[in-house]
Order: structure tokens, then sequence, then C-alpha cells
């Protein structure tokens, strides 16, 4: 992170640069001593107020804003400004998490699952289907684990309730645990046209030694059992995923079972990222740094071949949908073109690929019915069939 800030600042030498997030939140009195070359810091935990500190940035102060986070009836959810594409927006149950996994600093920096009261997540819902809201992405470390901190699992009672209100608009749901997959979930998918059949799923490997060593329970097995029932049930489902390579006990065998996994799992999208050694994780103190550097070295190599492996298997999830007619949500038109970039159902924002579509005259936040003539890439393009 710090090497990219200072290829921004070179790049950009006259450039209002901030360093924003869960970095900032949790060395935020270091890196403003020993990084004076930030314009700004603003951690993770009061976005609301992003607009008053970028204008007090270009003002000319050196901002900081880091404050720790509110107890949970003070805190506050209401948003007046959205920075999404039109037509779409996030809404998150919970901050936090209660899963341990040994890798994983999230707990240290947003500390444990804290639950957003119920009515207050449907009530927002509601406003944002009001600004014409037509794509809802419910966010949360574990969207499943929703609750529970409170002693009750109300993640489905939830989606019941967000499928019940009025108005034309779409759930995606962002980030559960494998492990702790409600097995109810996929039926209640089947059955209410509102909730799109999109499953981002962060495996993180599939051979049973290292998820041990990470802290999960899984299996390559018990995935793909999972993977299965869920396109048993949802043949149009898309699946999401993530690997993390060069952890601890990585080795030739353990690399071939993901691969393998990855071949007979045939997920649609899939990130792979390395290891990181964060301070004060469990695993931090698994091996030296020398031997931390080397393992995550060699995993830059499998990271490559795995990704080449991964772009074949995404290309040909792609062309199913070729022939097809789809919905699509307008994110922007490209301005001097008779073209128009959104997403399907099985794109999700900022992570998969686009949609182009080829038209004039169509409006940024509304919903198209397209015909898909071809991949291209990770992404697809199409033509108009109605708007």
């Amino acid at each position: 992170s710090i090497e990219t800030f200072f290829e921004l600042k070179k790049a950009h030498p006259t450039a209002k640069i901030a360093l924003t997030g869960c970095m900032a939140q949790r060395y935020g009195e270091e890196l403003l001593s020993s990084l004076s070359e930030a314009d700004a810091l603003f951690g993770n935990r009061d976005l609301g107020e992003i607009v008053a500190f970028v204008d007090g940035l270009f003002k000319g102060e050196r901002k900081v804003l880091l404050p720790p986070f509110p107890p949970i009836e003070e805190e506050k959810w209401q948003r007046g400004d959205l920075f999404n594409y039109p037509g779409s927006a996030y809404l998150k149950l919970s901050e936090g998490c209660n899963h341990r996994c040994r890798y994983c600093a999230i707990p240290l920096i947003r500390g444990s699952l804290r639950s957003r009261p119920f009515d207050e997540i449907i009530e927002e819902a509601h406003e944002l289907v009001k600004r014409g809201i037509k794509e809802i992405n419910v966010i949360g470390q574990d969207l499943a684990a929703y609750g529970l901190d409170q002693g009750e699992a109300l993640f489905i009672p939830l989606l019941k309730e967000l499928v019940a209100l009025e108005g034309e608009f779409k759930l995606r749901l962002l980030y559960i645990h494998p492990d702790f997959f409600p097995q109810d979930l996929i039926n209640l998918i089947a059955n209410e046209a509102k909730i799109i059949p999109y499953f981002d799923l962060p495996f993180q490997h599939a051979h049973r030694a290292v998820l041990e060593k990470m802290g999960r329970k899984g299996d390559k097995g018990t995935y793909l059992n999972l993977i299965r029932e869920i396109r048993e049930r949802l043949p149009e489902a898309t699946i999401r995923s993530t690997f993390l390579l060069g952890f601890t006990g990585e080795n030739r065998e353990t690399i071939a079972t993901l691969r393998e996994f990855i071949e007979e799992a045939q997920i649609d999208w899939v990130g792979f990222f390395t290891y990181s050694r964060e301070e004060e994780t469990p695993s931090y103190n698994d091996s030296s740094t020398l031997k931390y550097r080397r393992v995550v070295k060699r995993s830059q190599k499998w990271q490559k071949e795995l990704q080449a492996l991964q772009q074949t298997i995404t290309t040909r999830r792609l062309e199913r949908l070729v022939g097809t007619e789809q919905d699509v949500l307008v994110e922007e038109l490209v301005e001097g073109e008779d073209l128009a970039i959104g997403r399907t159902m099985h794109q999700a924002p900022e992570v998969d690929g686009l949609t182009v579509i080829m038209a004039r005259n169509l409006t940024a936040g509304s919903v198209v019915r397209c015909g898909i003539r071809r991949v291209n890439g990770v992404d697809l393009e199409a033509v108009v069939v109605e708007e």
C-alpha cells in the first residue's frame, strides 16, 4: 500500500492523495507521523463524513479523521449521498466479524460482529427503493452471521422482509462464509425473484491441511458438494470466490489439489491473492519474515498459472449467455459513442466484468432488456431488445 502511494505521488505530483480504509484506521497515528507526504488520512468508521472531509482537503487542510466505533445505539446509518453508479447501492447488515480465521486482521480493525438493528435495515432498503435504486447489494463480513451477536440467526427472516418491500428492485448477496452456509437460502432464492442467484463464497483454498491452518473447516469435497447443490436447484446461478495463496503449509501438493478443485468447480468469477502477513494475527509467527517472503514469491508464480486457468473457465461460463436475453442495469453512457456500460445479474459491481450495450439514448440507472451477442475477454457485448 505504501509503495502504491509513492507511485501515485510520483505520477501525480500536484494531486491531493488521501489514505483511507482499514490501513489508515489501524495505523493512523503512525502514518500521520511517518508519512508526511500524505495529504489526508480517513479511516473506515464514519463514511457519512467523506464529503465534508474532501471539501476540507481541497481548502488546504491536512485532514485526519480516525474516530473509534460509537456504541451501537449511537451509530449513524443514514446516508445523504450515494457514491455508486446510478441505480445501484450497498446495504450493510453488520460491522466486524466473529470468525477468527488465523490470517485475518478484520477483527483487530473492525472488531467483533455488531449487527445493525433489524428495523433500521428495512427502513434504509425502503428509502433506497424510493430513491430509484434497482440493485441493492447486501454486504457484511459474513451475511449469514447477521443477528448471531444478539443470540438469534436473523439473516433469512431479514431477507424475507426485504423481498416483501414494494417496488421493482433486486437484492444481490455479497460475502457468505462457505463453512456456515445456510441451507435454506437456496430454496428461498429459488422462490423469490427479487433475489439474484449470485453467490459470493470465499473458499480461500481447497486442501484440508491448508484450510485447517487458516482456521477454517472446509475441504475440496465439501465445497464441491455446496456448488453442486446450488447449481442443481439454480442452474442459472453465478458463483464468485477468492483464494489465498502462499499461506503456511502451501506446497506443490496443496496447489495441485486447489488446481483440481478449480477445474471441477467451474466457478464463474475468481480472485487470487497472495498471503499478507498481518501483525498481531495468530498466523503472524507461523514463519520467519525470510521464509514468508520465499513462499510468497513462489506463490506468485502459482497465482499466474491459476489465473490463466481460471480465465478459460470464466470465458466458457460467459459463453453460455451468448444468444440469451438478459436484464442489464445501465451504469454510464460512453460520451460521443452510441454505447453504454452496464451489468447483468451475473456481474457484481466493481469486481466482475461489464456489459457493453450497443445503443443510444439510454438512461444511466435504468434497466433494459438486451440480447447478448458475444464475449470479449471478461466482458459481454449486447444490443437492446426492449427498454
